[in-house]
């Protein structure tokens, strides 16, 4: 089965720092593109960013670029979010998500490209 799970939310204070990340299984890791997702209360849930694992290839929000940071391990089959200076805006459930179709990560994710969820894991920023 394929299964994608996100660890490493919390609390945290305006101008810290978390780092996120989403473990896979179940599917060619290196043939994918993980990206990572939020929805605040209320709130469509929006791409952030997103990491083709095949060469790299990386993309941002302009709301997180330069504080959020996208990697991977594929010898691990784990993507990682460093979140840099957050901001009470930042708070919301964080979700990683993954798609066949690498191609795709030239733009900001789009949550209907995405196939498989994790469940999400709460960030929350204090003023």
């Amino acid at each position: 089965d394929v299964q994608v799970w996100e660890s490493g939310g919390g609390l945290v204070r305006t101008g810290g720092s978390l780092r996120l990340s989403c473990e896979a299984s179940g599917f060619k890791f290196d043939d994918y593109a993980i990206g990572w997702f939020r929805q605040a209360p209320g709130k469509e849930r929006e791409g952030l960013s997103c990491i083709a694992n095949s060469d790299g290839t990386t993309y941002y929000r302009d709301s997180v670029k330069g504080r959020f940071t996208i990697s991977s391990d594929n010898a691990k089959k784990m993507v990682y979010l460093q979140m840099n200076n957050l901001k009470p805006e930042d708070t919301a459930v964080y979700h990683c998500a993954a798609t066949p179709h690498p191609g795709i990560c030239i733009t900001s994710p789009h949550k209907g490209r995405y196939e498989y969820w994790g469940q999400g894991t709460q960030v929350t920023v204090s003023s």
